[in-house]
């Protein structure tokens, strides 16, 4: 009985798809290179259509990478704050000084 519940499932398990997201793709992150030096993990971040809504003219956009170990020194000692995470980036506004 199991083989030919298989074999009559077998077309329907054939006819199914990956599912893909119906949300297109936002444009990638404008990321300009190292925040602190130029060999910085943590990168400042320009304006696109995503971006824009965080951008304030008393703080540096910065974008670090989720993964980024030194992320905890990074927000104590720029006063950093968590605004967006996007494209494996934590996305933050960090205060001019």
């Amino acid at each position: 009985m199991r083989p030919f519940l298989l074999i009559a499932l077998a077309p329907l398990l054939l006819a199914c798809e990956p599912g893909t997201s119906s949300e297109p793709a936002g444009e990638p992150l404008p990321l300009m290179g190292g925040y602190r030096d130029p060999a910085d993990q943590c990168v400042r971040v320009g304006e696109n259509a995503f971006t824009n809504q965080f951008l304030d003219d008393a703080a540096d956009f910065v974008g670090c990478p989720e993964d980024y170990e030194g992320v905890g020194v990074f927000e104590t000692e720029t006063g950093a704050r968590l605004v967006a995470v996007e494209q494996e980036y934590r996305l933050y506004s960090v205060p001019v000084r």
